[in-house]
Formats: structure tokens, C-alpha cells, sequence
């Protein structure tokens, strides 16, 4: 068995997160059911997108994701679900942290002490399996309501966005709407932990936030109910 080289591990990062975002959208039910298509991915079930418009900007977002965490710059990828309002609902937040440095030339050299890289794709298929049951967990979504989503990139302190080269490359990063990042976040948030994965060469961990918006907007319906059996 071969360990995981430094391009291996930001390949497999960066098609695991290209999933992930495809099984997002389907479990919180961004779009409808019959938008996706049944495939398999690290021997699981998972559900993909076949609307070409919204495929493109996903892998779009993916490859200017991946062409970061070569360069070491990313901190977090944040999959935030909106309302119409753009006030976010969710924030399914990938964290990472590089945990070794690696000169360009030895990106291919297998890194000693990291893990194989057959486990890589056992890991992912837990946090798929995970992420699909993440209902349980969360509570429901606002029917009806229009919501939507954005890919948002989080750099490390003092790194900026590298600037598109080449035709083929991704559009550049747009500045987020401070309330859909992680520093904008609530202290009446609810975080939950997903699942984490130590590689040796990148960790990578999968936690899902629920706003103070969306708690507030949730619980208010049994206010009102308890409200009026007192009025009763």
C-alpha cells in the first residue's frame, strides 16, 4: 500500500467536497428530488445534480477551491443555504488544516506517516453516510421559501485569492456577505460535528451550523401555540 501525496490528498479533498455539496443540496432540499440523479461514489449511494447550469458554477467553485489548497491558502469551504432574503440558514462548514509544508517539487513524493491511499475514500464514505442523515439532527428548513445557496471561501490569515490565469480558469472570488462566513456568525448559533479525518498531510472536518435566524424563525410557531394555551 502507497501513502497519500500531497496533490493526492488535495485531489481527493477537493471531489470529496464536490459530492458533499451534491448531497447537501439534496438532503436540505435546495432544489427538487427529481433534479438528481441516483450514482455511487466510495461504494455508497449518493445523489448528483443533472442540471448542467447549476453543475458548472459547483464545479467551477470546486476547481478554484482545489487551486487554493495547492497553494496552502484555504482555512475553510463554507456551503451556506440562504433564504430570499440572502440571510443564511445553514452553514455546512469544511474546515481545513494543512499539517505539513511541501515544496512544489515534492507534491508527488509520497508523504511518510500519511495515510493510505485506499483509506482516504473509506473516510469520505463515512461522512457521506453521515451527511445523510444530518436531518435527524437539524431541524427543518422554511417551506416554501425560496432558499438557495452559495459556495464561500475562507483564506488563512493573510493570504489572498490567486487571480484567474488562463481562459479555462474559474471566475475570481467575489468578497461574501459578512453574515454568510464563519466570523459572522451568531453566538446563538447551534454548531453540530459532522465527522473529521486526520490524512498526515491535510485534515479535513465537516461541521454543519445552524443560525440564529433560522432557531429564531423555527421556534416560533410553538411559541405562539404555548402562547395561546395560556391564553386559553
Amino acid at each position: 500500500m502507497s501513502a497519500l501525496t500531497f496533490n493526492q490528498t488535495v485531489h481527493g479533498i477537493t471531489e470529496f467536497i464536490e459530492v458533499a455539496i451534491h448531497t447537501i443540496l439534496y438532503v436540505r432540499q435546495i432544489y427538487p428530488a427529481d433534479l438528481f440523479i441516483r450514482r455511487k461514489k466510495y461504494e455508497t449511494p449518493v445523489f448528483q445534480s443533472r442540471h448542467p447550469g447549476l453543475n458548472e458554477y459547483i464545479s467551477g467553485a470546486v476547481k478554484a477551491v482545489g487551486e487554493e489548497l495547492i497553494l496552502g491558502n484555504v482555512d475553510k469551504v463554507v456551503v451556506v443555504i440562504k433564504d430570499k432574503e440572502d440571510v443564511a440558514l445553514e452553514r455546512f462548514i469544511f474546515s481545513i488544516q494543512n499539517m505539513i509544508n511541501v515544496e512544489s517539487f515534492n507534491k508527488e513524493t509520497e508523504v511518510e506517516g500519511a495515510m493510505e491511499t485506499a483509506a482516504l475514500g473509506q473516510y469520505f464514505r463515512s461522512f457521506l453516510v453521515k451527511l445523510s442523515m444530518i436531518e435527524a439532527q437539524l431541524g427543518e428548513l422554511p417551506h416554501n421559501a425560496e432558499n438557495s445557496f452559495a459556495v464561500v471561501l475562507e483564506l488563512r490569515d493573510g493570504k489572498a485569492p490567486s487571480a484567474p490565469m488562463g481562459k479555462d480558469d474559474p471566475p475570481p472570488w467575489m468578497p461574501a456577505t459578512a453574515q454568510h462566513t464563519t466570523p459572522g456568525t451568531s453566538e446563538e448559533a447551534e454548531l453540530h460535528m459532522v465527522r473529521a479525518v486526520d490524512t498526515g498531510v491535510i485534515n479535513l472536518s465537516l461541521a454543519v451550523q445552524e443560525s440564529e435566524d433560522k432557531l429564531r424563525t423555527s421556534s416560533q410557531p410553538f411559541a405562539e401555540s404555548k402562547g395561546k394555551q395560556r391564553a386559553a
